[in-house]
């Protein structure tokens, strides 16, 4: 079978998985990985009470949100702070029992109230830079780090 054919069985594939088991949001987590060739984007825009970003994997799909900024420019700052940050961090995985502390900068991966698995990114100060959606399963979680991890360092940054 041709790559572009193997590639568009592997969606079908995935896409009736996940629609029979009524997940929808997994599809979208799990296919963002599939551009491996396609630059990331730190997008800006306009907020309630001011700026925030939103890191994009190459297909579109948000991987990480920062927190609202009252300036454009601690809005870039934010996403140089990530740059910076995300591919020397480390994870800390605090869903498990007797977890390692870790220095930051770091992933700290946890679950919500609902019992999603979700992480923030810490700068080398502590204070939270980025965090991202609510993942069913820890393994996508780890996955959307090192989307982050890979797609951060280089990419564009555009305002929307």
């Amino acid at each position: 079978m041709p790559e572009n054919k193997q590639l568009l069985y592997f969606l079908f594939a995935k896409i009736t998985f996940y629609v029979y088991n009524k997940s929808v949001r997994i599809l979208c987590t799990d296919l963002f990985f599939t551009g491996d060739n396609m630059a990331g984007k730190f997008v800006i825009s306009k907020a309630k009470n001011g700026v925030k970003f939103n890191l994009k994997a190459g297909n579109g799909e948000i991987i990480a949100t920062s927190e609202v900024y009252t300036s454009d420019a601690s809005c870039k700052n934010g996403i140089e702070s990530v740059k910076k940050n995300a591919p020397v961090a480390a994870i800390e995985d605090q869903t498990v029992d007797g977890f390692a502390t870790e220095k930051n900068p770091k992933f700290e991966v946890y679950k919500d109230k609902a019992g999603e698995f979700r992480f923030r990114l810490k700068a080398s100060n502590g204070q939270i830079i980025a965090t991202g959606e609510s993942y069913p399963a820890k393994a996508s979680c780890l996955k959307g780090i090192e989307s982050i991890k890979k797609n951060a360092p280089d990419a564009a940054t555009v305002e929307e």
